[in-house]
């Protein structure tokens, strides 16, 4: 972003991987996203395939360090990626994607120890997890956390239940928040915790299969008991090591939004001029237009609003308020195209053969999951009245 804050281009070496993902998507993925998946999953078959080719062009664990055989890139290039692949319904939505394993930045900083029993067989392929946080009571809300862990001597007694879980019904152990001090909420009162999904109590209560196609499981704990070397970092500490990954996802969801708008913009503009009503071109009016012009100045100023808050989060010098305007801004903006783009498209907008409806139901989902725009709204709106007092 050059030593002065003013340059607006992506670093080169960020501008020749968002290419080479663009031309991927392009050749790779878009050809098939109308035969990728089976259900929510991708097919076995696809997956293999693509996960070659995506170790063939070194893209291999793309956010995993360099010392973990990974490609250690910063968030504005995870950004820019993510912005690229989300022109395609190929994938899912929500992971595991085609370049390995997907590993959150809490479990980059477990203990050495923690580190051999969980991290290294996830990027080995051994072991799969799920984040367990959201209660049917606590979802945007952690500090109305229901679900406890009391210590007992060398143990902690886990007692709750968590829903819309996504992947824990192949996971092989969670990354689970509970309240260590309810009165605290999420200013120190949450702790997270390593929990074997084969461990006593630990029991799938029940699914949920959403309008994106995805399937999300409900978890109930009962008196489970987890030793006190799973507790990642210190007590009250579950905040602090979720949010690095909370305003890293904030952004990625953002970045999908851009990715959704761009594509979106690429099928308005090369269907309206081919499509002709009343004797004239979609194109030749007004209304297509105007909606248009507005989606392109709109991802112009939302590529510039992610790209600032990715380099500043890798710079660390992010302020939460600002990934809370990121997110708004351009889940609404991809849910804003996707709409435009189905109504142009009109009845063929609806079809499920065309990518359209689905693009639609995800970019709509990402309004509400990993915060509501509301939420963020109002949250931001208590730091702008600070701002200018």
């Amino acid at each position: 972003m050059g030593d002065t804050g003013m340059d607006f281009e992506l670093p080169p070496e960020v501008r020749i991987l968002k290419d080479t993902i663009h031309r991927f998507v392009d050749q790779e993925l878009i050809p098939i996203e109308m035969r990728s998946m089976d259900g929510p999953d991708l097919k076995p078959n696809i997956r293999r395939c693509l996960e070659a080719k995506t170790r063939e062009l070194g893209l291999w664990l793309l956010e995993v360090p360099a010392e973990l055989g990974g490609q250690d890139l910063s968030l504005l290039a995870v950004a820019a990626v993510t912005e690229e692949l989300a022109r395609t319904v190929a994938l899912p939505a929500r992971g595991p994607g085609i370049f390995g394993p997907e590993v959150r930045s809490i479990l980059l900083s477990l203990s050495d120890a923690q580190k051999e029993r969980y991290l290294y067989p996830v990027l080995r392929g051994e072991k799969s997890t799920a984040f367990a946080q959201t209660e049917p009571d606590a979802g945007a809300d952690p500090g109305g956390m229901r679900t406890t862990a009391v210590r007992q001597g060398d143990r902690y007694v886990i007692n709750g239940y968590k829903r819309f879980i996504a992947h824990a019904k192949d996971a092989d152990f969670l990354q689970l928040v509970a309240a260590t001090d309810p009165k605290k909420g999420s200013r120190g009162g949450l702790t997270v915790f390593l929990v074997d999904m084969d461990t006593p109590g630990v029991s799938i209560a029940g699914q949920t299969v959403h309008m994106m196609g995805d399937v999300t499981y409900e978890i109930a704990l009962d008196n489970v008991e987890v030793p006190v070397e799973n507790r990642i970092g210190n007590e009250g500490d579950g905040m602090k090591a979720a949010q690095t990954w909370i305003n890293a996802n904030r952004v990625n969801q953002a970045a999908r939004g851009l990715g959704v708008a761009a594509r979106c913009l690429e099928m308005i503009t090369s269907y309206a001029p081919q499509r002709t009503t009343f004797g004239r071109p979609l194109a030749d009016r007004q209304a297509v237009q105007f909606s248009v012009a507005d989606l392109y100045t709109k991802l112009q100023a939302g590529q510039l609003l992610t790209y600032r808050t990715a380099w500043k989060f890798d710079t660390g010098t992010l302020q939460r308020h600002e990934t809370f305007m990121t997110k708004i801004f351009c889940t609404e903006l991809g849910f804003e195209a996707a709409d435009r783009c189905m109504q142009f498209h009109g009845g063929l907008g609806t079809a499920t053969e065309m990518p359209i409806e689905r693009m639609w139901r995800e970019a709509r989902s990402f309004m509400i999951t990993g915060g509501p725009v509301e939420i963020m709204r109002a949250s931001l709106a208590r730091e702008v009245f600070t701002l200018y007092r």
